[in-house]
């Protein structure tokens, strides 16, 4: 960790006891970015200063409630930071980084990983060299991610929420450029 508890709770204080702003404190405490102040400040206002701890396990979470978290914050337009505080996620990084992963694959990269290395005692099956997709299968392809991404916002209509801008601006500009593909 770059900056342990006591450190930030003293940031934290100073901000409470009105000696500074943001800015000014970063630059006291030599913090490069005023953001981050501001992040400390915010989790302890939500939370307490007990939220200032690194964790020491690492969290795991479900695809739903990722879903769930996901869901809320392209629905409400709150920062990362305030979603994140909201569901009691330990950044806003976290949720950055779920959004990312939600853009690129869908619904499909909120789903658990498999990790380590397989087991010994399978036998191994020969490894086939896969071949690149035809035109075909890759607009196949493309056209089940579109059509996640559309059960998705057609979910979102029939609970009656609206679809936040930015949401409207990435679909726009997904199906510009798959237009632009096909031609």
């Amino acid at each position: 960790a770059k900056y342990d508890y006591d450190f930030k709770k003293s940031v934290v204080e100073a901000y409470q006891r009105g000696e500074g702003g943001y800015v000014a404190l970063a630059r006291r405490y030599g913090i490069p970015a005023d953001s981050t102040v501001r992040k400390w400040v915010k989790i302890v206002e939500k939370l307490d200063f007990n939220a200032l701890n690194r964790r020491k396990n690492k969290q795991t979470y479900s695809s739903q409630f990722k879903q769930d978290v996901i869901h809320y914050y392209l629905t409400s337009g709150d920062s990362y930071l305030n979603v994140a505080l909201k569901y009691g996620l330990p950044s806003g990084n976290l949720l950055q980084h779920w959004h990312q992963l939600f853009l690129r694959e869908g619904i499909e990269g909120l789903l658990p990983k498999l990790k380590g290395r397989p087991s010994m005692t399978k036998k191994k099956k020969k490894q086939i060299p896969k071949r690149p997709l035809t035109r075909e299968q890759e607009l196949e392809r493309e056209n089940e991610l579109l059509r996640a991404e559309l059960a998705f916002v057609k979910k979102l209509r029939a609970l009656g929420m609206n679809i936040p801008d930015r949401l409207k601006n990435e679909m726009h500009e997904s199906s510009t450029n798959s237009e632009r593909s096909s031609d």
